[in-house]
């Protein structure tokens, strides 16, 4: 699937794999030096790479948000939830195969033992589903 130009607003990924964004209209013409340690520097580094960010745009965008007392979203622990909510639906497509497989030998005349556990197994995983929707849920403002 080819992809196209990216919808205004919308942000996409560029071949280092960070967010870009069009330029500001009229473009930002006033610049901010600051010199950090070595380890500070790092912090910064490793932050602005986890939100696929440049350098520069991760420091302007969280200043203009503490400047302008606008609590930055904690995308760790909704990143934790997606990563949880992603192996859920693996293991609900997997299930549902297996059920599949299971209902296709059933109506042959094969009667399986498996189609119990397949049908407990799926109930766990949307009972997961459920508790990380309504974390999710809970998060949100």
């Amino acid at each position: 699937m080819a992809e196209g130009p990216c919808p205004p607003g919308r942000k996409k990924r560029d071949a280092t794999g960070r967010n870009t964004r069009a330029h500001q209209s009229p473009r930002r013409s006033k610049a901010v030096l600051a010199y950090l340690s070595d380890e500070e520097h790092a912090l910064l580094d490793t932050a602005a790479k986890r939100e696929h960010l440049a350098l520069g745009a991760y420091v302007a965008q969280a200043a203009l948000a503490q400047a302008a007392d606008v609590p930055r979203a904690d995308h760790s622990l909704l990143r934790e939830l997606l990563k949880e909510l992603m192996q859920a639906r693996s293991q609900v497509r997997r299930l549902g195969v297996n059920l599949n497989q299971s209902v296709a030998a059933l109506h042959s005349g094969e009667l399986t033992n498996q189609l119990g556990a397949y049908a407990q197994a799926c109930a766990r995983t949307v009972d997961k589903l459920d508790r990380t929707a309504d974390e999710v849920c809970q998060r949100l403002p």
